[in-house]
């Protein structure tokens, strides 16, 4: 799917650079399911049609950031399931960053996070909001710099990049989409519905795991609902549940 980036005076040229950067138009279409548009405010992504407000990345407002700035690290499992402890703030890699709530979170714990993610919309979106939240003087940006954006899917560079900024990843996570069906489908916000129609599932959500494997982490945490079969059919070391979800960990050595 196709998403133009598009700009009105003098955020037309910017526009066009992030398009031809993302490899994506720069026009709109009348069969445009979805547009980005960027004006004063940053990017956002338009859902053509539908009454939905606009999806735009921004870390210090809405819930996420609420979480993110009123919570402990002892009360978010998240936090427990990539080794965070007293006096400990891991690297975390996070293989399926989406809208970075998740990479935000530990971020704002203390936590170095390197975020990678494949859909050249999503990339944008997180580009600009961590370049807005980097900008600012205040917890939220301390958060926003512990992030990095990796290029795409090059271990051998992200791992070059990781030497020159927070160091080689000791835990990888991955929180893959899956299908939501029932009470839970009915469930979902109209911002990840959003999301989730423009991304689609993923349904090749297995290879994650030997792909985190290829980063020599010693920890890889999968978050799965709680009746979703294990990730690539790997029994975890341990799970760690919660309310909605659960955390399968593998362990690269069994003491850790």
């Amino acid at each position: 799917m196709m998403v133009p980036v598009l700009g009105q005076g003098e955020y037309a040229e910017r526009a066009a650079k992030l398009a031809a950067t993302a490899g994506l138009p720069n026009q709109a279409s009348v069969e445009d399911r979805f547009q980005l548009q960027l004006d004063a405010e940053g990017l956002a992504l338009h859902w053509c049609g539908e009454s939905v407000a606009p999806l735009r990345i921004d870390f210090s407002h809405g819930k996420a950031a609420y979480r993110a700035q009123h919570t402990s690290w002892r009360n978010e499992a998240l936090a427990k399931a990539v080794g965070v402890k007293q006096g400990k703030r891991p690297v975390v890699l996070d293989l399926t960053a989406g809208l970075a709530r998740d990479a935000f979170m530990l971020a704002s714990v203390g936590c170095p996070i390197y975020l990678a993610e494949r859909h050249p919309v999503v990339r944008l979106l997180l580009a600009d909001g961590i370049q807005r939240g980097q900008q600012l003087d205040s917890e939220v940006g301390e958060a926003c710099r512990r992030m990095l954006l990796l290029p795409l899917r090059d271990v051998t560079l992200q791992q070059q990049l990781m030497q020159q900024h927070f160091g080689i990843a000791d835990v990888a996570y991955a929180d893959p989409m899956y299908p939501k069906t029932g009470k839970r489908k009915a469930q979902v916000k109209k911002d990840m519905q959003m999301f989730q129609q423009l991304v689609g599932e993923d349904n090749d959500a297995d290879q994650l795991m030997p792909l985190a494997e290829q980063y020599g982490c010693q920890r890889i945490v999968v978050k799965r609902p709680g009746d979703a079969p294990n990730l690539d059919q790997r029994q975890p070391n341990y799970v760690l549940g919660s309310k909605k979800h659960r955390f399968d960990i593998y362990l690269r050595n069994s003491n850790d």
